[in-house]
């Protein structure tokens, strides 16, 4: 009889293991949020820049995307659009969507920046 008790005890604690294991499975993964800081050392470690006094600056995170984010940085009293990807990849380049929408140019528009000597 304890031995049935023991067999039945553990079917039943193995199963509600596993329901607790579907349900962390199922529940959402935060994803990473860009703050001015980490935007700031991602800058700075692209452009080799010393990350205690860079020169060129973080001002506003526009769009915080964790896949691909906007970002407006000033170096010189010039400020550009700039993008983060995967939360580690930075360029300054234009990026243009599928159907070839200049998205740099957009957001300059956008934020009123003039696209200066780039």
């Amino acid at each position: 009889m304890v031995l049935t008790f023991k067999l039945g005890y553990d079917i039943g604690y193995f199963d509600a293991l596993a329901l607790k294991n579907d349900n962390n499975a199922e529940s959402p993964i935060p994803q990473p949020l860009l703050t001015m800081e980490s935007a700031q050392r991602i800058v700075s470690g692209a452009l080799k820049e010393d990350p205690t006094n860079p020169k060129t600056i973080v001002e506003q995170i526009i769009d915080n995307n964790h896949k691909l984010s906007t970002i407006i940085i000033e170096n010189n009293k010039l400020k550009k659009i700039a993008w983060i990807i995967d939360m580690r990849l930075f360029f300054t380049d234009d990026l243009f969507n599928d159907e070839g929408y200049n998205l740099t140019e957009g957001m300059e528009h956008q934020h009123n920046i003039s696209r200066g000597d780039h």
